[in-house]
């Protein structure tokens, strides 16, 4: 921290209510000269640089765990003997992961950069290993979506040996896109951890488990949306016990980080945080109640969807707000250096 950022946390600090304001006469009960403190850093600017990133991000989060769920149902459909299910699943993955590409290539500015970053691969960069994870499960996700095509190709000719093929490349593609899955729900979490936004920083023990919820809740969405209810049943399972560890994550978030769960219960990022909390119970509840229902499936689906989305943009207001706050970078500051002088 700079001299000129510790002298802003001292004298925030010093004048926030400890006791130590200055006094006309000294007697009890004299009214206090020194002003509340008010959290600012010089001209006004955050202690922070706030995050340059647009809600095209927030976006991205949310299509690259709608892309990771899918995927997963996909795989567990193949792998059942639920064709129905397994299309809407394979379909749903590479939907949102193009979704995702796009998004990440239109936040970067143009596709070369995007290349770029496949010149190298540095473990110790959430950003460039994510660009190898998504590539990979993008790849995996194409072939195993093109193998739902295999039905409706001749059966003569070269076209009907890559009939006859895509069956085994498809499940292949499935597999390993399922693999991927987990890393690609869960890495955004880490990247947005690894910024020095202090409530996004100070996240990082739970914010994998918000996203990972919220990928197995919109995977297991797109499956009751899409599926009939005699194959949806993994769909469901998997849309409901995501549903209950987002809830459970983000009540971490949102309640045991102290000053800096604050973000996620005020201003924009609470009223997002507070209708996925509803749309997401409201979701799993009617996924548990509507299990012979198409009607009632479907709109669980898009309710499952909704909060998973809300829960995104959330998290992701949450991170600027923190930031552009200087009193989320002092105090949190000014309680470390306590607890240190104390020990």
């Amino acid at each position: 921290m700079s001299d000129h950022a510790a002298h802003v946390s001292a004298e925030t600090v010093r004048g926030n209510g400890q006791g130590s304001g200055r006094r006309r006469g000294g007697g009890k009960g004299d009214r206090v000269m020194v002003p509340p403190a008010e959290f600012r850093s010089y001209y006004g600017r955050p202690i922070v640089k706030p995050p340059v990133w647009t809600h095209d991000v927030a976006a991205y989060l949310f299509t690259g765990g709608l892309a990771a769920g899918s995927a997963l149902v996909a795989a567990g459909a193949d792998l059942t003997g639920r064709p129905a299910l397994r299309a809407t699943g394979r379909v749903a993955a590479l939907a949102a992961v193009g979704a995702s590409g796009y998004l990440l290539v239109k936040d970067l500015g143009r596709p070369g950069r995007f290349l770029n970053m496949l010149r190298v691969a540095k473990p110790t960069s959430p950003m460039s290993m994510g660009t190898w994870i998504l590539t990979a499960f993008g790849a995996a996700a194409g072939a195993a979506a093109v193998a739902e095509a295999a039905p409706y190709l001749p059966r003569r000719g070269a076209l009907g040996l890559a009939a006859r093929a895509l069956p085994t490349a498809g499940r292949v593609g499935g597999l390993v896109a399922a693999g991927t899955a987990p890393a690609l729900a869960t890495y955004t979490a880490v990247l947005l951890a690894d910024t020095a936004a202090p409530s996004w920083h100070e996240a990082y023990p739970r914010l994998p488990f918000v996203f990972a919820g919220s990928a197995l809740a919109s995977g297991g969405a797109a499956g009751l949306i899409g599926a009939p209810v005699a194959e949806a049943g993994p769909a469901r399972t998997l849309a409901v016990a995501g549903a209950a560890l987002e809830l459970t994550a983000t009540h971490g978030v949102e309640h045991r980080m102290g000053l800096l769960s604050e973000p996620y219960r005020t201003g924009k990022a609470g009223r997002l945080l507070r209708a996925a909390r509803l749309l997401t119970a409201a979701g799993a509840v009617g996924a548990l109640v509507g299990a012979r229902s198409r009607a009632v499936s479907a709109l669980a689906g898009v309710a499952l969807l909704a909060g998973s989305a809300a829960t995104r943009f959330g998290v992701f207001e949450a991170g600027r707000a923190s930031a552009e706050d200087p009193k989320y970078t002092v105090l949190p500051q000014r309680e470390r250096l306590a607890a240190r002088g104390d020990a």
